[in-house]
């Protein structure tokens, strides 16, 4: 990871509070190719009523429309939470070239905490570099005290 994949997950952190503005959990997205933004995304499930409005969904989404193509080749996916199963595959089909993640999810994460679809399984017939830890520290905090403060709402 160098400076530039901080300052994207930095931009990714700010989607993410977008996230928590909403009451949603705070995930934010975006995605880079040569150095220009294609699509950004953060957390909508809950506003949307959409079980696949995931952070790397939309974002993935709002790069498809903007480049009027599914497919996005050469491409960079930050997001601030290791990617679940649907999102790993969606990541896969869309053919983005790597994935820069922050926390790592040891309930569903799948670039190595749980599931190992990013980027070590060789059923795909494309392979997805994935990097986790990029502002591990500041993307893991958010989320935590996101379910801290649910956890405190509901015992008052």
């Amino acid at each position: 990871m160098d400076a530039t994949d901080i300052r994207y997950m930095e931009m990714a952190l700010e989607l993410a509070a977008k996230a928590e503005a909403a009451g949603e959990v705070p995930v934010g997205a975006l995605l880079v190719r040569d150095g220009q933004i294609l699509g950004r995304g953060w957390n909508r499930p809950i506003g949307l009523h959409d079980p696949t409005a995931h952070a790397e969904i939309m974002a993935l989404r709002d790069a498809g429309e903007a480049q009027r193509n599914y497919r996005l080749p050469g491409s960079t996916l930050y997001v601030t939470l290791e990617p679940c199963p649907m999102c790993a595959g969606a990541i896969v089909h869309a053919r983005v070239a790597r994935t820069v993640f922050g926390a790592f999810d040891p309930r569903s994460g799948a670039a190595g905490s749980v599931f190992n679809l990013l980027p070590s399984d060789q059923r795909f017939n494309h392979r997805v570099e994935a990097e986790g830890g990029c502002l591990e520290a500041e993307c893991g905090q958010l989320i935590r005290a996101f379910f801290q403060a649910k956890r405190q709402a509901r015992t008052e």
